[in-house]
């Protein structure tokens, strides 16, 4: 049985998060945060469904000074949860809605260093270290401002966010990854600041777990023990955005890692809660799950045998128990038994899992984010025409993402990618290259699908 790395503990508010807590459930809405109404509505489904805290992104100072008017009135109606701020691209914003929130979410790519690019930086040793002494100023402010106003804080870092100072200095690695963590982590444990939360996440599982390993790791090195959230970024939606949560989520808690957790669907926001809920149910049980199937194996396959007859409960155990087997590439082949389905049909489940793991593919693969207030089109829709249109092109990686903050870097290995550039408007990529600009949302799927039937064409004719 794994034991539970035991962390510091945050105070968000209310809520502890780490030590010998209970590992924390939350999600984020995705209505405009300057609608008010929206806003509380759907805060309260979230909270109703068991979430424990509730994220809002903070674009502007407008949507940070407005989140006061939505706790006010979630308390007003009796729900006291934790609002998170999200911001990115503007430190300002950050001081702002620590004045408001119990907890801010900042990301190290963006946070003072400009959006990434995916430009190759020179800097010489000096003037590496001063880009780190202007960050540290900057970050010495806020943490001030969270002091005085008891607000928690949330590292957070996104594979498809590093900045090109990062990225020049240390690629596109779970180094470079984790580096742009610490950086930050070291000036709040200089300047005593403790209530911090990390998140490292990545849309490819093995990424995201090869980098919180290794943040754990230098963490531990460093005499740090902070607690951790985690999350599967752009995961998608239905029986694949569950399945690759549970197999990167579900690979580190078996580990004994994580303080709190969000599963990104392309969904509604409450749909999210009773997953994780169950992923933290199931830790205990998918721990032994995991070493029965760890003796298993033979002949590089995985025989796992799960008496369950609810498909999405057999769908996250069989992920979970088996997503640090393979992403570990233990074995690269599996077999799944269970008594109430029939063989094809958990033939399907085991093709989808090794999907996840990123070790066999036998479909489209799609990378698309949940959305949040800055996503202005209808993303579910949209995902849901991409796919219909898409689906036969097996092995094909495309990107649906809300808006550019993660979007290109998440989709930096995808074949093609169609990104939220403005209030209707869509910018197309072929891998990291923006083919179209700012298209009218009204032509752009129709655009993609144009695009890449183009490149089979010209494929296929050279």
């Amino acid at each position: 049985m794994s034991i539970r790395r035991i962390s510091s503990v945050c105070h968000a508010g209310q809520l502890a998060i780490g030590g010998e807590n209970p590992i924390r459930v939350q999600s984020m809405a995705t209505v405009d945060t300057n609608d008010t109404e929206g806003c509380v509505s759907q805060a309260k489904r979230i909270i109703d469904a068991g979430g424990e805290l509730v994220r809002f992104t903070t674009q502007g100072r407008r949507e940070a000074l407005n989140m006061e008017n939505i706790e006010r009135r979630l308390k007003a109606d009796g729900y006291p949860t934790p609002l998170v701020a999200d911001v990115h691209f503007n430190a300002d914003v950050a001081d702002v809605a620590a004045t408001i929130c119990e907890k801010v979410r900042i990301n190290p790519g963006n946070y003072v260093d400009p959006a990434r690019t995916f430009r190759h930086l020179e800097y010489t040793d000096e003037e590496y270290r001063a880009e780190l002494q202007r960050l540290d100023e900057r970050l010495v402010r806020f943490i001030n401002i969270c002091r005085e106003h008891h607000t928690a804080v949330r590292i957070g870092v996104n594979h498809g966010s590093l900045s090109d100072r990062i990225m020049s200095r240390y690629g596109d690695t779970p180094a470079g990854i984790v580096e742009s963590c610490m950086e930050f982590l070291r000036i709040f444990r200089r300047e005593q600041f403790q209530d911090v939360v990390i998140s490292i996440k990545a849309s490819n599982t093995v990424v995201m777990v090869q980098s919180v390993r290794l943040l754990v790791r230098q963490m531990d090195a460093e005499d740090m023990h902070y607690p951790l959230h985690l999350g599967v970024t752009e995961a998608g939606e239905g029986e694949d955005g569950r399945i690759k949560s549970a197999v990167g989520i579900g690979a580190l808690l078996t580990e004994g890692i994580g303080d709190t957790i969000r599963v990104s669907l392309s969904e509604e926001p409450e749909a999210e809660i009773p997953v994780a809920r169950k992923l933290v149910e199931l830790i205990t049980e998918c721990t032994a799950l995991r070493a029965d199937a760890e003796a298993s194996i033979k002949d590089d396959t995985i025989t796992l045998t799960i008496d369950c007859q609810d498909w999405e409960t057999l769908q996250l155990k069989a992920a979970m128990a088996v997503g640090v087997l393979l992403i570990d590439r233990k074995a690269t082949k599996l077999m799944i038994r269970n008594k109430f389905y029939e063989e094809s049909r958990l033939v399907g489940l085991a093709d989808a899992i090794l999907q996840a793991a990123r070790i066999k593919f036998t479909k489209t693969e799609y990378i698309s984010c949940p959305g949040c207030g800055r996503t202005l089109y209808n993303l579910q829709e949209t995902i849901a025409r991409i796919k219909a249109a898409t689906s036969h092109l097996v092995g094909l990686k495309i990107g649906i993402m809300g808006c550019i903050v993660n979007g290109p870097g998440e989709m930096a290995d995808a074949d093609y990618g169609y990104v939220g550039a403005g209030r209707g408007r869509i910018s197309l990529y072929r891998g990291k290259e923006c083919v179209e600009k700012n298209i009218p949302e009204a032509d752009a799927v129709e655009k993609l699908l144009a695009l890449i039937e183009a490149d089979r064409t010209n494929i296929t004719h050279q």
